[in-house]
């Protein structure tokens, strides 16, 4: 039996550290939970500038406005779904008391087809979060975030799946990049992606 979806969910670190995102309800949307966020973000660091980020199947929004929180210098939240689209745009005026220094946009985008649209080595930081049962749309979002993502200057291809995929099958798929860190959670497992292009 799963538990109920927080109402609300805090943004942990940076200039909207405590400030509060509101939750939809809909299906397969499950936030990040503040764990594996603290987890995720102590292993990117605190000071994200310099590094242009893309947060896929965004759902609240949590990875990239934590990302814009912490000083990045761009970040792109893309989600499909109209009503979560609505609620992204709405956390994010009401964020706006508080600016942040980098360029934040929220598109109401298909994530493939954005992605297919963006330039080899043109992003640093990509998340990747699609609802677990779709997992052909996560292996094509993988696949693609390799081609389009460079991470010399930091940052990486964070990846969160099922606890039903093996680690194996999930890295097997971006041949050039490594499981730098990894964790596991509840029913979450979590990949921080590095090239090994050097």
């Amino acid at each position: 039996m799963s538990s109920e979806l927080p109402k609300k969910i805090r943004i942990i670190g940076g200039i909207w550290r405590s400030r509060l995102l509101n939750v939809l309800d809909l299906p397969g949307l499950r936030p990040t939970t503040d764990r594996v966020r603290e987890t995720l973000f102590n292993w990117l660091g605190q000071d994200l500038r310099g590094l242009n980020c893309i947060d896929l199947f965004a759902g609240t929004g949590a990875l990239g406005f934590e990302a814009a929180s912490r000083y990045a210098d761009s970040v792109t939240i893309i989600e499909r779904d109209k009503k979560a689209h609505t609620r992204l745009t709405e956390n994010f005026s009401a964020l706006q008391s508080s600016p942040v220094p980098g360029v934040v946009q929220i598109l109401h985008r298909d994530c493939l087809e954005y992605l297919k649209q963006q330039a080899d080595l043109s992003s640093n930081l990509i998340f990747i979060d699609p609802p677990f049962q779709e997992a052909g749309l996560f292996d094509q979002a993988l696949i693609e975030a390799g081609r389009i993502c460079d991470d010399r200057s930091g940052g990486g291809i964070y990846a969160e799946f099922p606890t039903s995929r093996t680690r194996e099958s999930v890295e097997a798929l971006l041949p050039e990049w490594h499981c730098g860190k990894y964790l596991e959670a509840g029913q979450v497992k979590a990949c921080l992606f590095r090239s090994r292009r050097g």
